[in-house]
């Protein structure tokens, strides 16, 4: 059995008549039970839930702070390339944009973590676009053995991969794997991934598996809302979490919120999350998931991040540069994959988390 299976077993399901049948009832049947239920999700996902936000927001606080305190993990992105083969409508990377490509050599990885270390920065999340050919799995880990000098954390988001290659990286040092199916809606996914091996469904949805069976020992997982509709997909991508965590107990598993933002040749986004259901969601995969990691980038606008910090989330991003070279070569001509809304320093996003009386966590993995 794999989560395919569970995707088939929603791919007729009605969700806009069942969210139009939730009543205020249904919502606080939902919010009084200790163990919800994929449809107490749909119950918290639906429109009338959103007037009962500030009862889940006092259930959603007090569940964090019981299983994560007041601690915030910090981390940071680093672009390594931006080649790529798949023609993803969404994203400045694709390759059917004529613009520049950039991929670092070693040299310019050091000094690129040099710079995010420098910064304070000890969890780094690792990202290139899919192109095997231009990043093989020797660069990569004569990159990650790099890496490993300056930090004691390192995730990656690339291209989704065979186990063996992510066992091969995760011997190397690598402990942790973000993927995003960007929409589980399979006639959606079909439409916005015109070339490439990212065309296959079903290999990038059982991506997170692999990396689990591989060893490790955490997956960070989500949709791209601004492509399906929000509330299908949240549910969707909360199912795809608890999957996860039964069948993989010892890996910690997070969920993501991102929001499609402008990118070069990128399409409009197709719906619109606001800010109000944004919450919504991230207060009803608390209440859904106990212990699940959620993670906001700087996608997201300083203001509102700030108010985040006490509905839920355990993991930011600062100081973060979405290009390649971004750190250190600042090439003004490098495309970015998305535009960063919260463009603060990393000090500054940490005396915000502590005035917020939260404390930020630089280090809580150390690679053997």
């Amino acid at each position: 059995m794999s989560f395919m299976d569970v995707v088939k077993q929603f791919e007729s399901f009605d969700f806009n008549s069942y969210f139009k049948s939730v009543s205020a009832a249904d919502v606080l049947h939902s919010l009084n039970r200790d163990l919800l239920s994929p449809y107490d999700l749909l119950n918290l996902l639906s429109e009338p839930a959103l007037q009962f936000l500030e009862q889940m927001a006092q259930k959603s606080q007090k569940i964090t702070r019981q299983y994560f305190g007041r601690t915030i993990g910090m981390y940071a992105p680093l672009y390594i390339s931006d080649y790529c083969s798949n023609h993803c409508t969404y994203c400045g990377f694709n390759c059917a944009s004529d613009a520049k490509r950039l991929k670092l050599t070693i040299d310019q990885i050091k000094a690129e973590a040099q710079v995010i270390s420098d910064m304070g920065i000890r969890h780094i999340l690792v990202l290139t676009g899919e192109a095997p050919e231009k990043t093989p799995m020797s660069y990569l880990i004569e990159a990650v053995e790099v890496l490993k000098t300056c930090f004691s954390s390192i995730g990656i988001e690339m291209f989704p991969m065979d186990e063996e290659d992510y066992r091969q990286l995760k011997d190397a040092g690598v402990d942790s794997l973000t993927v995003y199916q960007e929409t589980y809606d399979q006639q959606i996914y079909k439409q916005v991934h015109l070339k490439g091996k990212k065309m296959d469904y079903q290999y990038r949805l059982l991506t997170p598996e692999r990396g689990a069976r591989a060893g490790f020992r955490s997956v960070n997982i989500g949709p791209l809302f601004g492509l399906g509709e929000p509330g299908s997909e949240a549910f969707m991508a909360g199912l795809h979490a608890k999957y996860l965590e039964q069948t993989f107990p010892d890996v910690e598993i997070s969920l993501s919120l991102p929001r499609m933002t402008k990118a070069a040749g990128g399409i409009a986004p197709r719906h619109t999350l606001s800010d109000r259901r944004f919450v919504q969601f991230i207060l009803a995969w608390r209440l859904f998931m106990p212990r699940l990691g959620i993670t906001v980038s700087t996608r997201e606008s300083a203001r509102f991040r700030d108010k985040l910090l006490h509905l839920g989330v355990t993991r930011y991003s600062a100081g973060s540069k979405t290009d390649v070279g971004g750190y250190a070569l600042k090439d003004a001509e490098a495309t970015a994959q998305f535009e960063v809304t919260d463009t603060r320093t990393v000090d500054e996003v940490t005396q915000m988390i502590r005035e917020n009386g939260f404390q930020p966590v630089f280090k809580d993995w150390e690679i053997f």
